[in-house]
């Protein structure tokens, strides 16, 4: 029943984006599976609590801009875990149904 509870209710967009992000268990960086307004997957096998706080950076729409954004672990399993923002992403929220458009790490030039 709480896990239910804890499903995302916005929109959120297919990503791939490396973030770097630091909960208690230390510092890492993986890949964003999906993001939206009020919240991120991200996809690892790090073992991460439920329940605490989590504060994460990544690039959004240009490679040399990151955000910072802070959270709490919301879900855990065996393919990452979901991240509720502390405030909403305002540049996130979809218009007419659709999400701006956001970076991708296959975009990156090298």
């Amino acid at each position: 029943m709480k896990r239910q509870q804890n499903r995302q209710k916005r929109s959120r967009r297919t990503s791939y984006i490396i973030a770097e992000y630091t909960v208690k268990e230390g510092t890492h960086r993986d890949v964003i599976k999906n993001i939206g307004a009020g919240g991120l997957f991200i996809r690892t096998s790090r073992k991460v609590a439920e329940g605490q706080s989590i504060v994460l950076e990544f690039p959004l729409f240009r490679f040399d801009n990151t955000i910072k954004v802070s959270g709490t672990v919301v879900r855990a399993d065996s393919n990452g875990f979901a991240v509720v923002f502390d405030k909403l992403l305002d540049v996130l929220q979809s218009k007419n149904g659709q999400l701006p458009d956001i970076v991708h790490e296959i975009d990156r030039s090298t």
